[in-house]
């Protein structure tokens, strides 16, 4: 529940009290450029930052979001806490967009917001259609949008996070009524099956290349998903190249899919 998140947070200076002068010029605190993050309902400290980190508490990227995700219908899906409060996941779901893959199979658009008070995560917002949500915040599924600030007292964007929110929202949207449903309609073309391959980084060819065996794609959408399962099962996320392969996984595939929708 979205309860378990709202737990409130503020910041503590880290000042060093009592020096060498403190007897002749009376007690002095020297700001050391640092502050400690501390959970108010616990009393945890949950990070040491320096004074550059903005804290975005997870109640203000809540309420940035609240009124773009009332307005869409979005429900609540999940809200993961982890680290005692220092990371938190929350996911919401929007039931009246959908795309039937087939069957009893139906996606609908899903919104992650993630927030960290320890650094080790900057303001995410991430739009897609997931499978799984990791504990470690990994997706599995189709990214569709991923948008990131940084928790910098110098980042003018934390102040524009309801306009980012609603545009992503919006965009995703209309992506699942038209790309999705295009997609799920139009034949692979075995040219675009080699063309992912040779995308693919060599280190990771062999799992990609054994998937593609055991899952013959027969549409665009089982192409993106099987790009989207090898980014997310065996590249490192601590790579340049896993982000730049996912960045360019759905506007590539989209592409071809337009294109043989065309020819």
């Amino acid at each position: 529940m979205i309860n378990e998140a709202m737990f409130p947070v503020r910041e503590v200076p880290a000042l060093i009290t009592g020096n060498e002068f403190s007897d002749q010029f009376g007690d002095t605190a020297t700001n050391t450029g640092y502050k400690f993050i501390v959970r108010e309902d616990t009393g945890e400290v949950l990070s040491c930052m320096t004074d550059e980190y903005k804290l975005v508490t997870n109640e203000e990227l809540h309420l940035a979001a609240d009124e773009t995700l009332r307005k869409c219908g979005a429900i609540e899906r999940e809200v993961k806490v982890l680290g005692g409060g220092k990371r938190t996941i929350m996911r919401y779901v929007i039931p009246n967009v959908k795309v039937k893959i087939s069957g009893k199979d139906i996606v609908n658009p899903e919104i992650m917001f993630k927030n960290s008070y320890d650094g080790s995560w900057e303001i995410g917002i991430q739009a897609g259609a997931y499978r799984l949500v990791c504990a470690n915040g990994m997706v599995i599924g189709v990214v569709l949008s991923k948008k990131s600030n940084k928790h910098s007292v110098y980042n003018p964007r934390i102040s524009e996070l309801p306009e980012i929110i609603a545009e992503t929202i919006e965009n995703t949207s209309n992506i699942f009524k038209e790309d999705f449903a295009l997609m799920l309609d139009t034949k692979v073309d075995k040219d675009h099956i080699q063309s992912l391959i040779e995308m693919v980084p060599t280190n990771v060819m062999e799992p990609f290349v054994q998937y593609l065996m055991g899952h013959k794609p027969s549409n665009y959408w089982d192409l993106i998903n099987a790009a989207t399962w090898v980014n997310t099962h065996h590249m490192n996320r601590n790579h340049n190249s896993t982000h730049t392969f996912e960045s360019r996984i759905f506007p590539t595939i989209s592409k071809w899919t337009h294109e043989k929708a065309r020819a």
